[in-house]
């Protein structure tokens, strides 16, 4: 099924442990993603390979030939506090596939039953937690951010107990790699050097090639790894920013160093538009509230160096001196990539002076109206394409509050020399009309989990991989919650 090729498991071992996935009492199949089976070569239960044989693979009850399961050691600042071990408490890394654009990607089950990093856990997922991953993952994938994929989603035909017995499942995740600023600091913190510069080699040769050089002295290699990994991290939350996407749990055993969203646990996208705003049941001081992630993602880059400094050749503290400008430089990076991205989502060309002061007057406008953040700017695509584009007062229903905004915005666009309708087409491409809503989200495993339906997650899957479509304006994946409620919680499904 798969053509492994795992550079990972050469590493030294004391970097994973050697674990084959628990088996399961009677798996089956019952989501696979065909398209990214076609990047991977693998090929699909429509090939004439059956559900059985997948579903026996993708839940751990069969190891494919050159499969070689590992479960990763990683540390982690779990809600700012440290915790020296962690690790992969109830996922197996079976190994790692070049697919057909040459790019590594490794083959990892999550559920797939104990570890020796399960501290206590069953290792087992549920399936209403596999179904949100495989959900958000895609829809995340179909607006354009970095992530995680999923190819396939596995029953268990087991029973796993938290509140309630639920049904179990098993994800089949897909990544760059599931290297962690937590897998650093699971080294650093053991001051093993050796396991730590054969790290930041394999990230360097598989990540960031462009870095490596024989002859580069220690210290610039350093920087030019915080560099590329600042940049990575900048881009990536400026696109979680302008798609109103909240992490939920953004630890540093949860921020790859690919520059891959990973890890979709209490995650959420946002309704009406407030930085204040969580879901995430465990954060209960809001510390990765959705205005903070830029701060926390600087916040975790700055632990990524403290964790590179034993590998300074010149001592820690000239390492640290020399590194902090790398650390500080995210926000200038972020600022850069968010602002070139809420641009577009406003039509606007070039670069202007007020252009900043303009978006965050919208913003406080949103937050003052209690607007709707997706809808807000899907409207605002008809908005610049319909007549009196160039300075006039049109204003579409839902957007009355901004009538002031608009004719700073208006004015702004005037400056544009492209027809409205090209304008607004160019917006539409970057504003979604669909995002994985938490009610309808909420929905769909409860018609999948409850009463063994998988239509309705089916259906919702099949509208969040088109998320831009105008075919889908109006539509019931499009409408925000009639009314939100402000209790509303994710959870990790741990």
């Amino acid at each position: 099924m798969f053509d492994f090729d795992n550079s990972f498991a050469r590493l030294p071992e004391r970097m994973f442990e050697r674990q084959a996935p628990v088996p399961v009492a009677s798996p089956r199949l019952v989501a696979f993603n065909a398209a990214l089976a076609r990047e991977l070569a693998v090929a699909t239960a429509d090939d004439g390979d059956g559900d059985g044989e997948y579903a026996a693979i993708l839940s751990g009850n069969v190891l494919p030939p050159g499969a070689e399961p590992i479960a990763l050691a990683y540390a982690g600042h779990q809600f700012g506090q440290f915790v020296p071990q962690l690790g992969d408490g109830r996922a197996i890394l079976l190994g790692e596939v070049v697919d057909v654009r040459g790019r590594r990607r490794d083959i990892q089950l999550k559920g797939s039953g104990v570890t020796p990093f399960s501290r206590g856990g069953d290792g087992r997922a549920a399936l209403g937690p596999v179904l949100r991953e495989y959900l958000v993952s895609e829809a995340m994938h179909a607006l354009g951010v970095p992530t995680t994929r999923a190819l396939a989603a596995v029953t268990t035909g087991e029973p796993v107990f938290r509140d309630e017995p639920l049904p179990g499942a098993v994800i089949t995740r897909v990544a760059a790699s599931h290297i962690r600023i937590g897998t650093f600091q699971y080294f650093a913190v053991r001051r093993d050097t050796e396991a730590l510069r054969a790290l930041r080699d394999h990230v360097i040769a598989r990540h960031y090639p462009g870095l490596a050089s024989a002859h580069a002295p220690e210290a610039a290699l350093l920087e030019a790894l915080l560099e590329a990994v600042v940049a990575a991290q900048a881009a990536l939350v400026a696109r979680w920013m302008q798609v109103g996407f909240i992490h939920g749990v953004m630890n540093t055993d949860n921020t790859a160093v690919s520059g891959e969203t990973i890890d979709y646990g209490p995650c959420a996208f946002m309704d009406a538009y407030d930085p204040a705003t969580v879901f995430s049941y465990i954060d209960r001081r809001g510390r990765y509230a959705f205005g903070n992630q830029p701060g926390i993602a600087q916040w975790n880059l700055a632990r990524f160096a403290d964790a590179l400094l034993p590998l300074a050749d010149d001592g820690p503290a000239a390492a640290a001196e020399r590194l902090q400008p790398r650390v500080e430089e995210f926000m200038t990076r972020f600022r850069r990539h968010w602002l070139a991205g809420m641009r577009a989502k406003l039509g606007l060309v070039g670069e202007e002076e007020g252009d900043a002061e303009l978006v965050q007057e919208l913003l406080d406008a949103m937050q003052a109206g209690g607007l709707d953040y997706t809808l807000t700017f899907r409207q605002l695509c008809a908005a610049a394409e319909a007549d009196g584009d160039a300075g006039g007062d049109v204003t579409l229903p839902g957007l009355e509050t901004l009538g002031e905004w608009q004719r700073s915005w208006r004015a702004r666009l005037a400056r544009d020399a492209r027809p409205p309708a090209r304008r607004a087409a160019a917006m539409r491409a970057v504003n979604p009309a669909v995002i994985p809503r938490n009610h309808q989200v909420e929905a769909v495993l409860a018609a999948a989990v409850r009463e063994n339906d998988l239509g309705p997650f089916e259906a919702l899957l099949e509208a969040l991989r088109r998320p831009f479509d105008r075919d889908l304006e109006g539509s019931a994946y499009a409408a925000p919650p009639a009314a939100p409620d402000p209790r509303y919680r994710t959870y990790c499904g741990t």
